[in-house]
């Protein structure tokens, strides 16, 4: 999964991409089609960026005709920089979207663009600050006085972090760099951001790894949300609804399943290694299982956490035209109808 945290979503490059697909931008714009085979709907799913184990879920219960069950057939569409996700799922060229942040659905509600989140696959997010054990970072207060790399899409987390911990800007040398972790090794910088799920990336620090997560540190943001355009929530509920069922079932069977479910997520994508995704496996079942699930059942989600995080990205002056309203952002709408049939488990 990608360690950017969001894009810079407005409407005018929604407008953009929608005409550039020939897509109507005004009146109803209907995203579920029917599929090859007659009697089925197709769930076009857009990722934020490439397929990875966090499509652990959705790979299991195709495999296994959970969605067929349900009428539907899913296609699942890589994203990638040149890939504006939320603009195709706003438009209706695809139905549901999966963004690696919950920022991005904030950030584009609030630019106007009419999607909201129904659903989080993971509970927690594992964005992480790493630093060395010889220098180690275990709270904000440590980065006083210390050299950060982080990505640029994720300097406003930073920002968020400091400012949560009454914490100067000033006292932190930021410096924006990419996912490598070698400039950690040789001492360009006291510690690097990423996602704690990486795990090859992560390799090249060893045991001499220490980690922060921006979670425990108290920005807690929600990672692979599911979402949709306002108009196929309402218009479509029942498939919506038969997605998140058949989605959930196929998580629950990971958690069951571990090494076999990595079997059938390299079988797809061939280009992962199977060796690195059995050791992920039991790591992303972590983020996507825990107490929140287990009363609440796979892909839940707090309002409360929404309400915070929206306050969060207000105060630091993110939105340029007022925050955008809680029900406008997400909806619990399609968790309601289907609380009978998520697995909980946590």
């Amino acid at each position: 999964m990608s360690n950017i945290l969001f894009g810079n979503i407005g409407r005018r490059s929604f407008l953009k991409s929608a005409g550039a697909a020939g897509i109507a931008v005004g009146g109803t714009m209907i995203g579920i089609t029917k599929s090859a085979h007659a009697s089925e709907f197709e769930i076009n799913m857009q990722l934020g960026w490439l397929a990875s184990n966090g499509q652990l879920g959705e790979v299991a219960a195709d495999a296994l005709g959970y969605y067929k069950a349900e009428g539907l057939t899913l296609k699942i569409s890589p994203g990638g920089p040149s890939v504006d996700g939320v603009a195709s799922v706003a438009a209706g060229s695809a139905n549901i979207g999966q963004v690696s942040s919950s920022p991005s659905l904030m950030m584009a509600r609030a630019a106007g663009i009419p999607i909201k989140c129904f659903a989080s696959g993971y509970q927690q997010h594992p964005f992480t600050y790493f630093s060395l054990k010889t220098n180690p970072i275990n709270t904000p207060e440590d980065m006083i006085g210390k050299t950060i790399g982080t990505q640029g899409t994720a300097k406003i987390l930073l920002r968020a972090l400091l400012a949560k911990h009454q914490i100067k800007e000033s006292d932190v040398d930021i410096v924006v760099m990419g996912g490598d972790m070698a400039p950690l090794m040789t001492g360009q910088v006291d510690a690097v951001s990423g996602w704690q799920s990486n795990i090859n990336a992560l390799k090249i620090l060893g045991d001499q790894r220490n980690d922060m997560r921006l979670w425990d540190a108290g920005i807690q943001l929600y990672a692979n949300p599911y979402y949709a355009s306002d108009d196929n929530l309402k218009n479509h509920p029942d498939k919506f609804e038969g997605f998140v069922r058949a989605t959930a079932k196929g998580w629950g069977w990971v958690h069951a399943n571990p090494m076999e479910a990595a079997e059938l997520l390299v079988k797809r994508y061939p280009n992962l290694n199977i060796e690195a995704e059995r050791e992920a496996v039991p790591l992303i079942l972590s983020y996507v299982f825990n107490s929140e699930t287990k009363a609440g059942g796979w892909g839940t989600m707090r309002r409360d956490n929404w309400e915070s995080q929206i306050k969060t990205y207000s105060d630091l002056g993110q939105f340029k035209k007022g925050a955008p309203k809680l029900d406008d952002v997400m909806t619990t709408s399609i968790l309601d109808a289907t609380v009978n049939d998520r697995p909980k488990i946590g």
